[in-house]
């Protein structure tokens, strides 16, 4: 299994310094879930050698150009090398016209499908599942319809000790007791005591993306103890009636919001351009919450390898 978060821009309205606009890479076992794409986005996969062919499912948070302005670019480069899979697309209402009208106007019938979410602004929404994890919709509080993701691992099946299993064991029976159960057998006498053969799981991992929002508490018990949260930092906290205004947040924000939820590390990223040199900007967080960390570009951040 494996857990992890690659940045690939997380600047804001405009790339600057080096830095260019909002996306990021979630890889989660076989899946790598793209979320958001700003303009450029293609170009940052290829210079950190992802293959366009392993994103199945992407994700957009709201419909600011600096979150999506990409995708068309994307689309059309995955449709020119010949894709044939379907493409998943989760996003707020209104993506699906206006991918619409770009590819009827470009005169583009793409080799392959579409297949569109769109969210339902203000609910927390299940968008993707499977054996292994979810992928949940959350509203942040932005100017226009706007949501983030929660991606989480399910609970985990007890451990087998393998050294502690009695020959001539059934595979139904260590199945049993992957699920806690203990084995007993057809008139209900114990068998094989779970607690005897079993380890505890270990921990099942959460990440957090919050998308553009400004400081808001409602969000901390949806994202309490998440293992790693990136919350958007576009001003200093000097800035902080102009992050209030145009419904953004300040580093120490980002930083207090993390502080109360108590996660386990916080990214800050969606970075003004106002600032060159972001080192004050993290110093800003980790007066507040010490596991603050800068979300720069070709930065990983590893839940589990």
């Amino acid at each position: 299994m494996t857990f992890k978060l690659k940045i690939l821009g997380s600047n804001a309205a405009a790339p600057a310094h080096n830095r260019n606009q909002t996306s990021q890479l979630v890889q989660v076992n076989n899946h790598i879930f793209l979320i958001d794409c700003g303009e450029g986005t293609q170009l940052l996969l290829k210079k950190h050698k992802v293959k366009f062919s392993r994103i199945n499912h992407i994700f957009i948070s709201h419909l600011h150009g600096d979150h999506y302005f990409g995708l068309i670019g994307l689309i059309s480069t995955i449709h020119l090398y010949g894709r044939v899979e379907d493409l998943y697309l989760y996003g707020p209402p209104g993506l699906g016209e206006i991918i619409s009208l770009q590819l009827k106007h470009s005169n583009t019938t793409l080799k392959f499908d579409i297949k569109l979410k769109e969210w339902e602004p203000g609910e927390v929404e299940t968008l993707f599942e499977d054996k292994l994890i979810t992928v949940q919709s959350f509203p942040t509080d932005h100017r226009i319809a706007c949501s983030g993701y929660l991606i989480k691992e399910k609970p985990l099946n007890r451990r087998i000790v393998k050294e502690k299993l009695p020959e001539g064991i059934l595979p139904s029976q260590i199945g049993t007791l992957k699920n806690g159960k203990d084995v007993v057998d057809e008139d209900g006498n114990l068998v094989f005591k779970n607690a005897d053969h079993t380890a505890d799981p270990r921990k099942a991992y959460t990440y957090a993306y919050c998308a553009d929002t400004k400081y808001t508490e409602l969000l901390i018990p949806l994202l309490k103890g998440a293992d790693l949260v990136y919350h958007e930092a576009t001003f200093m906290e000097d800035m902080a009636e102009r992050a209030e205004l145009t419904y953004h947040s300040t580093a120490k924000q980002a930083a207090l919001f993390a502080k109360k939820a108590r996660v386990g590390k916080l990214v800050l990223g969606h970075f003004s351009t106002r600032y060159k040199n972001l080192e004050p900007v993290l110093q800003e967080a980790r007066e507040v919450f010490s596991e603050s960390y800068l979300g720069l570009e070709g930065e990983e951040f590893v839940l589990l390898a």
